[in-house]
């Protein structure tokens, strides 16, 4: 194999983080408000828009698998995996603004459009996001550089997850002038046109450096038949699925906790007490004298409430992910990973306890939780990576995007089912759309549906993390026999 500089510029590791802050304007939009559109927006019944996540969410996992065979096979001047992201740019953006329209095609029609155009959105980022993925387990053979590179890329994803989650609903507002059909497409439009030069970046910026030799390329009966022997991919393909199930279900349900469950008086104290209010009366005021009149940030308590407890999150999430790299270096990613997934899930647990007026202690549990939670976020894909590894040491042969495309697989598998579970809760306990008084079996399911539902999944993820057997020891190992053996070549 060729590995001609283990090292990354920082250009380098910017240009590939860039790729992912491209994908996340879309997938954190998918991931905390797609059920919200389609029920509150689009005015598709609840259990139908779970129907239709969850279906386009397994057409697109399973294409996945279907996109890594292909991506390995690839071969241009440009490598296995940096073409896809050039060729599947702009169709990704095309397919992001499709589905976040509102025809009004009555309400079969709209589930037939909805259906279609979220089916060719998930197919198509699968073909950009699988070989975007892969590529960073060819960038580099060293270890810790992946570590810093997933912290780049990491960083790139929670400045991408504090724009949708923090500013996307007022920007949905101001855009649409309180139209929200109106403001969803216009919103979309813009982050269509900043991840597709995004994604060019990427592209322009990054370089493929281990090249599998012609003398170790298998059949795809090969490559499974290893990943079926390959127990450290069994078990992130399981915890992949369990995380995202956790993440989806709680991401695309705190936009109805604070809607329905938190009070909102309590909300607009609150805000009160630690001075947002005067502060965007005080914004608002210079907008308008700016003569800014349609650019007002919307007064609603609980659209500010939600979208200051997301950016708080977020941030703390960035701070976290500034302690990743340091104590994997130092412990090994398992640890760490197994370590502050538990926490993570007791922060969780911690918001089925609080009442509906107890706005500060979930604003200060939902900053504990993103500084804890931060940490394990690089450590996923830097463990999935180091399992392509893994699998290349054991049968000396490298099938990146395989690898990487089951884990991926096993993302949408758990967007799906999380997503898809959000959309049931709402119609099992008998949420009706926009209804200011809900009825409490669906104010108990929200507020579930936060806390207890993903904190104990995130507890089974750690649990299951103690049969992953890739510690501190076997990285140092794989990483010392893998640059012996590639030098050969």
């Amino acid at each position: 194999m060729n590995n001609i500089s283990k090292k990354l510029s920082v250009l380098e590791k910017i240009g590939y983080g860039l790729g992912d802050f491209a994908a996340n304007l879309i997938f954190q939009t998918l991931l905390t408000f797609l059920a919200f559109f389609y029920t509150d927006v689009y005015k598709i019944p609840a259990g139908t828009a779970s129907v239709i996540i969850f279906t386009g969410g397994f057409i697109g996992a399973f294409f996945n698998i279907i996109m890594g065979v292909i991506a390995d096979r690839t071969k241009t001047r440009w490598g296995k995996f940096r073409p896809w992201i050039l060729w599947t740019s702009l169709p990704f953006g095309i397919a992001a603004v499709l589905s976040f329209l509102t025809p009004d095609f009555g309400i079969s029609g709209k589930i037939i459009y909805a259906l279609l155009t979220y089916f060719f959105l998930v197919l198509i980022y699968s073909a950009n996001n699988l070989p975007y993925v892969a590529l960073s387990g060819v960038l580099t053979g060293d270890m810790k550089e992946r570590n810093s590179l997933s912290s780049y890329r990491f960083v790139a994803v929670m400045i991408a997850q504090f724009i949708i989650q923090s500013l996307l609903l007022p920007f949905v507002l101001i855009l649409g002038n309180g139209d929200k059909a109106v403001g969803f497409k216009n919103t979309m439009l813009l982050f269509a046109v900043v991840g597709v030069v995004c994604l060019l970046i990427t592209f322009l910026t990054t370089k493929e450096r281990i090249i599998p030799a012609k003398n170790q390329e298998s059949s795809v009966k090969q490559d499974f038949m290893d990943l079926s022997k390959n127990g450290p991919w069994l078990v992130m393909l399981l915890v992949t699925i369990l995380v995202f199930i956790t993440l989806s279900l709680k991401g695309g349900m705190y936009v109805f906790y604070f809607k329905y469950y938190l009070d909102p008086q309590a909300q607009i104290l609150f805000l009160n007490d630690i001075g947002f209010t005067s502060f965007i009366e005080r914004v608002n005021h210079s907008l308008t004298a700016m003569g800014f009149v349609d650019f007002q940030w919307p007064m609603d308590a609980p659209t500010s409430a939600f979208s200051l407890f997301n950016a708080g999150g977020i941030l703390f999430m960035i701070f976290g992910i500034m302690f990743s790299k340091p104590l994997a270096d130092s412990f090994g990613k398992r640890n760490v990973y197994i370590t502050f997934i538990f926490l993570s899930a007791l922060s969780l647990l911690a918001f089925n306890f609080y009442s509906r007026s107890a706005v500060a202690m979930v604003f200060l549990t939902q900053l504990l939780h993103g500084f804890i939670y931060g940490i394990t976020i690089p450590l996923l894909w830097a463990m999935i990576a180091d399992v392509a590894d893994y699998s290349e040491w054991k049968n000396n042969r490298r099938a990146t995007a395989t690898v990487f495309s089951a884990m991926i697989f096993g993302l949408k598998i758990g967007i799906s089912i999380g997503s898809a579970l959000g959309a049931a809760f709402l119609s099992k306990y008998g949420y009706v759309a926009e209804e200011v008084n809900q009825v409490p079996a669906a104010v108990e399911g929200i507020k579930l549906s936060v806390s207890i539902y993903p904190g104990f999944i995130f507890i089974i993820s750690a649990v299951l993390l103690c049969f992953y057997v890739i510690d501190k020891k076997m990285e140092i190992q794989i990483e010392t026999d893998l640059e012996e053996r590639r030098s050969r070549f």
